[in-house]
């Protein structure tokens, strides 16, 4: 019987840092890392015409969890916010340095931090944890979303610590199907009221049964005002009709 590639690769150490390569060049702890990204909850982001938005499944199973401290979606500046998949403890570390970059910036330079420079802190860092022995990379992605100078801005960062930019993204659960959907019906233009119903009308079709507007956290921050707006359980009920 053939034992699969992969496991070959177990076999033989090559999953033992996140360092060494297996023979046909995977690094196969980051691989790891992707895995447990897609087992995360999911949130989609979009660039509109008036600023950007996420929307996201914070996936509360516990009822005796209070739910106001289960948010998905971090500001790390008044303009700028953020939403992870993977493990959140990854990711609450990163937002915390990103939080102090942007801080550190309006310090030092009075004015409010642009979204790629911290899109770009946060993968130099992931890059340095699949480099460097001793250590595991951080199995989480992270999606953020600002308005600078009256323009909407929308990053994803993997685990191997490429960024790119996009319209409209989704990370987590189910990431391929709504990127999918995304592709197929997302329209330049949209304002932040019309991106957060095509959201939830995906989140809708995507989780079927499980479809309750208590598991969702939302935020927006619109060009010109830079403020972030955040909208929780009955306030999503006008979204989802």
């Amino acid at each position: 019987m053939d034992v699969p590639t992969e496991m070959q690769h177990q076999q033989m150490g090559y999953d033992r840092a996140a360092t060494m390569f297996s023979p046909d060049g995977h690094l196969l702890q980051v691989e790891y890392a992707e895995k447990t990204v897609r087992l995360g909850s999911a949130s989609i982001g979009l660039v509109c015409s008036d600023g950007i938005v996420i929307v996201s499944d914070k996936r509360i199973r516990d009822k005796l969890l209070a739910t106001e401290s289960a948010s998905k979606i971090f500001e790390i500046d008044h303009h700028i916010i953020a939403a992870s998949a993977g493990i959140l403890a990854d990711a609450r570390i990163l937002v915390d340095q990103a939080q102090v970059l942007a801080q550190q910036h309006r310090i030092v330079y009075d004015a409010p931090i642009e979204p790629i420079a911290i899109i770009r802190m946060i993968a130099d860092k992931k890059q340095l944890f699949t480099q460097y022995g001793g250590a595991r990379p951080f199995g989480v992605s992270i999606m953020l979303a600002g308005v600078h100078r009256d323009k909407s801005y929308l990053y994803a960062s993997d685990v191997t610590g490429n960024f790119f930019t996009y319209k409209a993204n989704a990370i987590g659960e189910n990431d391929e199907k709504i990127k999918e959907m995304l592709r197929s019906e997302y329209k330049d233009g949209m304002s932040i009221d019309d991106g957060i119903k095509f959201s939830m009308k995906i989140f809708k079709e995507v989780l079927g049964k499980n479809f309750e507007l208590g598991r969702f956290d939302v935020a927006y921050v619109k060009t010109g005002e830079e403020k972030l707006v955040r909208i929780h359980g009955d306030d999503l009920k006008r979204y989802s009709r």
